[in-house]
């Protein structure tokens, strides 16, 4: 695997947890005693040698020519289909778009022939639904996100809502937001969908779709858009999530899961136990008053070890759930490829914590639980000067959670510690959190989306998850479905200024065009469908 894969599976996790220590750290196992200075991942112990290997999947068979000459005909029109979507604002921190973009899902739906295809009101954004009977024996469920981030659009090369095609050194690409994450796979699936139905009049298997608007600022309402049709999502039979997992240099990835989350605000403010209760305050007062600022600071300071990297809460580390033997042979087959220096040359890390390699980097950064804080602010910090003693201080802090561990639980033991060291004062506000989701690489689903890649001539490495996180416990475990994310297709600056969808790569490259990422859903839900 080259640096430049994994360094996307990082940046697609959000969740790389590479600090300098100041001095070495001990990476024994902490076990139930938290507040040790190590690593519980220390002292898994891995029980085969035996490497997973995607190369001995069956490549899948089929052959579906009228289909792809379809897609190839209708290029252009597909390729519209995405500048349109990308072009639709859709940014739901913002509430920007939102409504005009999941009518656009849904009257795309159906006008696909999708018997249903309905709009679903929640407590924020809308979500969509679609089925469409195709009197099949297989049904595939179709997780869809509608949002974006927000944009600065002078920080674009291409305005980021024109949604053009720019040459670049990969070749033509789709530059917008939204283009890779994720209205672009998603668009190009369903105009694999389209060209089926064009050539067929039907599809090879049953098709629902429940897409949502707020995945950007959290999924909070996504389990009211299940709600609505959760007797019915029980028929399927696996989850897919069309994603552009290419890298640079035309080699893919499948992750099988991801981790859980809790994204928190810590704050302290003045009260009856001090500090400013109204307003900021004149500095010189510091001498006789508490500032609330200092208060979270040494809060803040009480979670983890000095140098940052072990959590001190109790038990927090408890329950977390070693590498299955399955699991293990996947870590085995990656292992080879694993460059720790290659990619903290492209982190621009020196090291990882402690210097730890290898194995046990996999291993921390897979299965070990993580206390980071995004941002703190309080008071001023224009130009010049302002001496002021805040009123207020808040600080967002995240928790990415490995199997085994309950969001609700993890942060009951933190306003459980804070309480004990003293600080009942500093308000916890859980803000979202979702525990994690794992799904099996013998699962059918799976295998069928391998095989697909085989045939492509782009045999995946497999890893067990993700380290970043998103809702898909939802599926696998509340619905007890499998769930791929993942399709041919290169895309890169999800969240990030020039954000792009490759269309038409370069001569020579492996990256697949949007013919080849289309013809490649269809033959996946062929594949599904046994045939």
């Amino acid at each position: 695997m080259t640096p430049t894969r994994w360094l996307a599976a990082a940046l697609s996790a959000l969740a790389v947890a590479c600090q300098a220590a100041p001095e070495p750290a001990d990476t024994s196992l902490a076990g139930t005693d938290s507040t040790s200075n190590g690593s519980p991942v220390a002292g898994f112990e891995f029980t085969t040698d035996e490497a997973f290997d995607a190369a001995t999947v069956p490549a899948y068979g089929g052959d579906h020519p009228d289909v792809y000459a379809d897609i190839e005909r209708n290029l252009d029109a597909h390729i519209g289909n995405l500048q349109r979507w990308t072009r639709q604002r859709s940014v739901s921190a913002q509430d920007d778009g939102i409504d005009q973009m999941a009518e656009m899902v849904r009257s795309d739906l159906a006008g696909m022939g999708f018997a249903e295809a309905e709009l679903v009101p929640t407590d924020g954004h809308p979500g969509v639904w679609g089925y469409y009977d195709a009197g099949a024996d297989k049904t595939l469920l179709v997780y869809m996100m509608y949002d974006v981030q927000p944009v600065n659009p002078e920080d674009w090369r291409s305005p980021p809502f024109e949604a053009h095609l720019v040459d670049t050194e990969l070749g033509t690409v789709l530059m917008a937001r939204g283009a890779t994450n994720q209205k672009g796979p998603e668009r190009a699936f369903l105009n694999a969908v389209s060209s089926i139905l064009e050539t067929t009049g039907t599809l090879p298997v049953n098709l629902m779709v429940a897409a949502e608007g707020e995945e950007e600022i959290g999924s909070v309402h996504y389990p009211q858009i299940l709600d609505a049709y959760e007797d019915r999502l029980g028929e399927a039979d696996g989850v897919l999530f069309p994603m552009n997992n290419q890298d640079p240099t035309g080699a893919l990835q499948m992750s099988l899961g991801v981790k859980g989350i809790i994204y928190m605000e810590l704050e302290a403010a003045g009260s009856e136990r001090g500090g400013p209760t109204r307003s900021e305050i004149h500095g010189s007062y510091k001498a006789i008053v508490d500032a609330p600022a200092w208060r979270l600071v040494q809060a803040l300071s009480t979670l983890t070890s000095e140098d940052g990297n072990t959590i001190r809460v109790p038990g927090y580390y408890d329950g977390i759930r070693p590498p299955t033997e399955e699991e293990q042979r996947l870590i085995n087959g990656i292992l080879p490829t694993w460059d720790d220096s290659a990619q903290q040359a492209i982190l621009g890390v020196e090291r990882w914590i402690a210097g730890i390699e290898g194995r046990e980097a996999i291993l921390r950064y897979l299965y070990e639980p993580t206390l980071n804080i995004d941002g703190m602010w309080s008071g001023y910090s224009g130009p010049g000067a302002k001496t002021i003693l805040p009123h207020v201080a808040t600080a967002k802090v995240d928790s990415r959670l490995p199997y085994g561990l309950s969001p609700e639980e993890q942060r009951r033991k933190i306003e459980d510690y804070l309480v004990e060291q003293g600080f009942p004062d500093v308000v916890v506000r859980s803000m979202e959190g979702y525990p994690a989701a794992q799904t099996s690489v013998e699962n059918p689903l799976v295998q069928a989306a391998i095989g697909v890649f085989n045939k492509y001539g782009h045999t995946p490495t497999v890893m067990p998850r993700l380290a970043g996180s998103a809702p898909f416990y939802q599926f696998t475990e509340r619905l007890g479905l499998p769930l791929v994310f993942t399709g041919l297709g290169h895309g890169a600056g999800a969240h990030a200024p020039n954000e792009y969808m490759v269309i038409r790569p370069k001569e020579g490259s492996g990256i697949a065009g949007l013919a080849e990422v289309e013809k490649g859903y269809v033959d996946l839900l062929y594949a599904i469908a046994g045939g």
